[in-house]
């Protein structure tokens, strides 16, 4: 019985991998370019700009951040702990529009009258 020989007709050629382990090098799994990426954070920006005869129609601007949500902390970046759709330790909105109203004129007014009492 004949074996079949590594790239010969009874095989199928196998290419090199861009995954593989580089000569000499270490190579790098999914895994540990993800944590890189998350440990050290990516920004992606971009516009897309539409004109028609130096009219400018259309612009969109673009802005990625992938980081960790710590590394996105250190950043300044917190938006979602205070998102009710996203943290339950966010302040939920069980007020209605008029108590809000109320609590902001109230607010208002007791601005106006320390600012008054400053006035010489």
């Amino acid at each position: 019985m004949t074996q079949p020989v590594a790239g010969g007709l009874g095989a199928a050629p196998r290419f090199p991998s861009p995954y593989d382990q580089a000569p000499g090098g270490q190579g790098a799994s999914l895994a540990d370019i993800l944590e890189r990426v998350l440990d050290k954070g990516v920004v992606i920006a971009g516009d897309i700009r539409i004109n028609l005869l130096d009219i400018e129609l259309l612009t969109i601007k673009l802005r990625l951040v992938v980081a960790s949500v710590d590394k996105a902390k250190e950043m300044g970046i917190d938006w979602w702990e205070s998102d009710p759709s996203l943290s339950s330790r966010a302040e939920r909105p069980d007020r209605s529009l008029t108590e809000e109203n109320e609590r902001l004129r109230a607010e208002i007014a007791a601005l106006r009258a320390a600012d008054r009492s400053e006035a010489p």
